[in-house]
């Protein structure tokens, strides 16, 4: 609670100047999306500066954003005690954490002393907005909105898509060096090349009682008492770890390093079926930017049956995942948010089974769909809820076929490359390849007409027996790509930055198409 207070000691410490008309609001506020919370909570402000450019309505916009955000958290702190059964304290408990979250998200945007592109700003603007968005699902998917969620309506959803409008990103080709991104340093590089993992670490964990712990949970509560914020190296042996791990958000530049796919394991059980929200039954959860695994498998044994659990969850901004497994059946892999790169991993599932709202690229992973119990299928759920996010899935040089369970029967299920979870769904299939279990239209609705032509949906160049295009979905928002520079919007060095953070990681990679 401490930080709250501080940001808002910070706002309260801001020098405000000069009062400007209604003619001024209405002028500035008419520019974006919602432009009556922005003219009700401006006109309303006593202390506020000269609106002269942009980047002045920007800011002011910014701080409007967390100043309502730091009072719906107060608020929704306050509602705790009407909770009436244990899922409403589940979804309000994560709603706590998320307002939490919006509010360093937005207070790092706003920050003078933080080195931030435009491009940064809009990803971690994007996660605020998702946060909340969170909030709410977790009350739908668990049966309980009609009572805590409608005292949580709020305006500050509305006042974060208004800072993306304002703060969007024009598109423009990236200039490269080394044809590398920037965003992992060189010592990562040799971490992740070398063959004697146990010597770089920081901490190792081991089963046997050779390490230093024997749970990952617990080399993580080391790693937080460490001095500093560089590189921190856990080395976990070949076991299966039964635990669910969370890495916070005040745990940056972790690496997890474990002895390959199917040798190192970290297992649970949550999820939505056994009372936990879709967001909390992650067996492992990652909020820590910075944030690289090789060589582990992260699984969710609950089954199909229990409907939405999570092997993991990733809301690090310039995470990697290289050599990794992802085990589960719906909603296996959860791309929360920020800028995440998957190299060289495999992903197994039925519903929904790589979702979420990241800026994500897969670059040569192979994604495996399982047999599913109502015989449907569906490889991702993007979850874009704002056309100005600059958000999305990316799957480059990949993959697609039948895991063992499901090839017997595959005739008899129906294996679509997607559906659309929210309004601005975006997915892109790039060079792919499609095996014989992709239903020839592609795509399938997620609810009637809901969201078919505002969503992207792209393919471009895949191959394979599932990859013709004749008998694809007709709707507006689908595209197959005839253009390399459409579809070069999509790769490592465009829609993640990768240029800029992941040559330090040593994980290979390609910059574009």
């Amino acid at each position: 609670m401490a930080f709250i207070a501080l940001v808002l000691l910070s706002l309260l410490l801001t020098p405000l100047v000069s009062v400007y008309s209604s003619d001024d609001v209405k002028s500035w506020c008419g520019q974006t999306p919602n432009p009556q919370p922005c003219e009700y909570f401006l006109s309303h402000k006593t202390d506020h500066s000269l609106i002269k450019q942009k980047s002045d309505f920007l800011n002011l916009s910014l701080q409007l954003a967390l100043e309502r955000a730091i009072i719906a958290h107060g608020d929704t702190l306050s509602l705790g005690s009407k909770c009436r059964n244990e899922r409403e304290k589940a979804a309000w408990n994560d709603c706590l954490e998320l307002y939490e979250h919006t509010i360093l998200k937005l207070n790092k945007t706003l920050d003078p002393n933080t080195r931030c592109t435009q491009v940064d700003a809009q990803t971690w603007l994007s996660t605020a907005l998702t946060n909340l968005q969170t909030c709410q699902d977790g009350f739908i998917e668990l049966g309980v909105s009609d009572h805590l969620l409608p005292s949580m309506s709020n305006n500050v959803s509305k006042l974060i898509s208004n800072t993306l409008s304002i703060n969007k990103v024009p598109y423009a080709e990236p200039s490269y060096k080394g044809g590398y991104p920037t965003w992992v340093k060189p010592g990562d590089r040799k971490l992740l090349q070398s063959s004697s993992l146990a010597s770089q670490a920081n901490i190792v964990v081991s089963k046997d009682g050779s390490g230093d712990y024997a749970t990952i949970g617990a080399a993580i509560t080391a790693a937080s008492k460490r001095s500093g914020s560089g590189r921190y190296v856990i080395y976990a042996k070949a076991g299966t770890y039964s635990e669910n791990v969370q890495i916070g958000s005040g745990l940056k530049n972790i690496m997890l390093l474990g002895d390959g796919i199917g040798k190192t394991i970290v297992t649970g059980s949550k999820s939505v079926g056994g009372g936990s929200t879709t967001f909390k039954s992650a067996t492992v959860a990652v909020v820590g930017d910075g944030f690289i695994a090789r060589g582990m498998t992260f699984r969710n044994t609950a089954g199909a049956s229990n409907h939405q659990a999570v092997a993991l969850r990733s809301g690090s901004d310039l995470s990697v995942y290289y050599q990794c497994g992802f085990e589960g059946y719906q909603d296996t892999l959860y791309t929360y948010s920020g800028r995440q790169f998957y190299r060289e991993c495999d992903i197994y599932g039925t519903v929904d089974f790589i979702f979420g709202n990241a800026a994500v690229v897969f670059q040569n992973c192979n994604i495996y769909a399982r047999n599913p119990p109502n015989k449907i299928n569906t490889v991702t759920a993007q979850g874009r809820t704002d056309p100005n996010q600059n958000t999305g899935i990316s799957i480059h040089d990949c993959k697609v076929t039948a895991a063992s369970d499901l090839k017997p029967v595959q005739s008899s299920v129906k294996t679509y490359l997607g559906r659309p979870w929210k309004e601005y769904s975006r997915t892109v299939f790039l060079k792919t390849y499609l095996d014989s279990l992709i239903n020839s239209a592609g795509w399938l609705e997620w609810s009637g007409d809901f969201a078919l032509n505002t969503l992207y949906y792209g393919e471009y160049m895949n191959t394979g027996p599932g990859s013709s295009t004749s008998g694809r979905v007709k709707w507006a928002g689908y595209h197959v790509i005839t253009s390399s520079s459409e579809a070069a919007k999509f790769t490592v060095g465009n829609f993640i930055s990768g240029n800029s953070w992941l040559p330090s990681t040593n994980v290979p990679f390609t910059s574009g198409l």
